[in-house]
């Protein structure tokens, strides 16, 4: 069982990975490039209410892997289009491209969370502790995302067959598959895979046995005061919110951070600035690594210390990207790279198995989609784009010609430093105040 939620999860995450990371740079080359905030923000807005939903939805029918399954597949549909459409228009118009990407993820961010309790579900009713089997099993997923990652940095078509490269000085290096829409068909060909996976997973009939009738009789307004009726989880559920915008700076901004060096004479040359998915990578390395040590952590120290640590890492994160270069600062980027591990799996993945812990018997699906309204919804909605609006304010995406080539490249130039160093300060503030206000109760 362990080895099959493993497998499914590599899968799953490998959709994410091929676009999420360097979907930036193909907004900015097809002329979207201010607008980068509003597609990252758009997780935020569909994890409003499809997570939440859909959960309590799976919590209903007992059957979490076939919702997966079925949203996979209708994801991979969407994102067909996506790329069919991103193939052949050069320039991308808002109003058609923005639509669609909304509707890829009302359908796959849900998979997240039902993915969470399909496996939650399935190691229980194997008699598996989830503390300890899913961060093993998790860290698939990171690999999933790098090995997605790794492909898109470097594969490109040409004269009929997939080729690589690793340099943009190449004459073919700005034809790889993270500069343009190629990444969205490799995404949507993993989404038929890991739709067809899902299906194939077994059943959680006692899940439905026991609980779907407890669950239909609960309406949505007292499952919240549940929820949101002890004070320790609300407290947690609001600095969720706080902390959710961390993740999609990340995801929106660092690689064209990172590329925008391929336009400054300096460091033009640097093998890190050609790279920047690849480059990006480690962050998903650390991650897999980190993972390990998040069941460790909670049970050493406890939920309010681990968070404390991945808000922390969040702002060291975002410092050492506001003061490092590919040049003589390049050890700031792998630094900050290799500090996402603890950033992200001391928020995301401590805080799935907290809310696991803490939610009532019947509610565990919709204890997980509410997490996913908080995080990536509210939080990653309004966030982003109070992010993107202080990006914008000191970056503006200019055509450069890059150093020893003939091309000319679309690239988010400027004074990244400040954003970067805003963000750090921020993200300590929280860390203060969730320390401060965070009181973990006894019973």
């Amino acid at each position: 069982m362990k080895a099959r939620l493993s497998l499914l999860y590599f899968l799953q995450f490998s959709v994410w990975g091929c676009y999420l990371t360097c979907f930036g740079q193909f907004l900015g080359a097809g002329g979207l490039g201010s607008n980068i905030a509003w597609f990252y923000a758009a997780i935020g807005l569909v994890s409003i209410i499809t997570p939440s939903l859909l959960g309590r939805l799976a919590d209903r029918t007992g059957r979490p892997e076939k919702l997966l399954g079925f949203c996979h597949l209708l994801a991979a549909i969407v994102m067909f289009v996506m790329w069919q459409y991103g193939m052949t228009h050069q320039h991308l118009e808002f109003k058609i491209f923005y639509p669609l990407y909304l509707l890829f993820l009302a359908l796959y961010m849900p998979t997240m969370a039902l993915a969470n309790t399909a496996t939650f579900g399935l190691l229980t009713q194997s008699g598996h502790n989830t503390v300890t089997s899913f961060p093993p099993i998790r860290i698939w997923g990171t690999v999933g995302f790098v090995a997605a990652m790794w492909f898109v940095n470097s594969a490109y078509w040409s004269d009929g067959m997939l080729r690589f490269a690793f340099s943009d000085k190449a004459d073919t290096g700005h034809l790889r598959f993270q500069y343009n829409a190629m990444q969205l068909l490799c995404s949507g060909i993993m989404g038929i895979l890991t739709c067809l996976y899902a299906f194939s997973l077994p059943a959680l009939k006692s899940v439905k046995s026991d609980l779907q009738n407890t669950v239909i009789k609960i309406p949505l307004r007292e499952s919240l005061k549940i929820m949101f009726g002890k004070r320790e989880i609300s407290v947690f559920l609001i600095f969720v919110i706080l902390s959710g915008v961390c993740l999609q700076i990340s995801n929106g901004f660092v690689t064209p951070f990172i590329t925008h060096f391929v336009g400054i004479k300096e460091y033009a040359d640097s093998l890190a600035s050609g790279n920047a998915t690849m480059l990006f990578s480690l962050s998903q390395i650390s991650e897999a690594i980190c993972i390990l040590l998040v069941g460790i952590a909670l049970k050493w120290r406890g939920i309010r210390t681990v968070y404390a640590i991945g808000l922390l890492a969040w702002a060291l994160r975002f410092l050492m990207l506001g003061v490092g270069n590919p040049g003589n600062g390049l050890w700031l980027l792998i630094g900050s790279m290799l500090v996402y591990g603890l950033a992200f799996n001391f928020i995301t993945i401590a805080g799935h198995l907290y809310i696991q812990q803490v939610a009532p018997a019947n509610m565990k699906g919709f204890a997980q989609g509410l997490m996913m309204f908080m995080s990536n919804g509210i939080g990653a909605t309004f966030g982003t784009l109070a992010a993107g609006a202080v990006v914008n304010r000191w970056c503006q995406w200019q055509m450069v010609s890059t150093s020893g080539s003939d091309n000319v490249m679309r690239l988010f130039m400027g004074e990244w430093t400040y954003p970067w160093c805003i963000f750090a300060a921020y993200t300590f503030i929280v860390m203060l105040l969730w320390l401060f206000c965070f009181r973990k109760s006894n019973n």
